[in-house]
C-alpha cells in the first residue's frame, strides 16, 4: 500500500523463460536461421511455440523449425537489435499461395498497327514522340520569348 501511496512504479516482473520453443526457420547460405517477424505496430520481434500443433496451425505444414530455449533465443537475436520475443503468437498473415500459369487469366496481345508503308509501329511509341515534341514546342517559345 505504501507503494502505491508513494508514486514510485513498482519493480517489473521478471521474465520466466517459456522452456523449449519451436523456433521457425529459414534456409540461408550458411545452414539455417531463426525467422523475424513484426508484431502488428511495426516491432521486430523473435517468435517460438510452445508445442509443433501451434506452429503449423499458425505458419502451416511446410514451415522449417529447430527446437531452442527462450534464452537461447534471446542471444541468437538480441545481436540483430531484436530483444522481444513473442510465445505462441495467435495471428499471421495468411502465407502466400502460389499460382500456376494456367490459372492466371490470358491478357490478348494487341496485333501490331500497320501503316500504309507497312511498317510496324507501336502506339505507346507515338505518344513518347508526341511528349517528346511538345516538350521541344515548349523550349523552343521559352528562348524566343525570352
Amino acid at each position: 500500500m505504501t507503494d502505491i501511496l508513494s508514486g514510485e512504479d513498482p519493480e517489473p516482473c521478471e521474465r520466466f523463460p517459456a522452456g523449449p520453443l519451436f523456433v521457425p526457420v529459414r534456409s540461408g547460405p550458411v545452414g539455417c536461421a531463426a525467422r523475424i517477424f513484426r508484431t502488428p505496430l511495426g516491432d521486430r520481434t523473435a517468435v517460438g511455440f510452445t508445442s509443433e500443433e501451434r506452429l503449423i496451425a499458425t505458419l502451416g505444414s511446410d514451415q522449417q523449425w529447430i527446437r531452442l530455449a527462450e534464452p537461447a533465443l534471446r542471444a541468437l537475436t538480441t545481436p540483430l537489435g531484436v530483444t522481444t520475443v513473442t510465445v505462441d503468437p495467435q495471428f499471421s498473415a495468411p502465407a502466400p499461395t502460389p499460382t500456376r500459369a494456367a490459372e492466371l487469366p490470358r491478357v490478348p496481345e494487341k496485333p501490331p498497327v500497320r501503316n500504309s508503308r507497312t511498317s510496324i509501329w507501336d502506339p505507346q511509341a507515338v505518344g513518347v514522340l508526341r511528349v517528346t515534341g511538345a516538350a521541344a514546342l515548349v523550349s523552343a517559345l521559352a528562348l524566343w520569348i525570352g
